[in-house]
């Protein structure tokens, strides 16, 4: 059976890391904390590459309508 996109927000929140795809370009890693229908996320250590190098955020906020995509990040 087919998973709806929620559930499978809802098996990695708190648990795996996921990677968001910005628009602008912008990709942000971090651990899914929480999530609404309008896909604002809340991400926990949050991290962005930036010129090669790895810039720490920490908590960050994102709004929904700059989200293109959310997937786990396998490592």
């Amino acid at each position: 059976m087919t998973k709806r996109p929620l559930e499978i927000l809802d098996q990695v929140l708190n648990r795996q890391p996921v990677i968001v795809s910005l628009k602008g370009g912008r990709e942000i890693r971090g651990v899914l904390q929480g999530y609404d229908v309008h896909m604002n996320l809340v991400l926990d250590k949050a991290e962005e590459e930036i010129s090669g190098q790895v810039v720490k955020v920490g908590t960050l906020i994102v709004r929904g309508d700059n989200v293109i995509y959310i997937s786990p990040l396998v490592e």
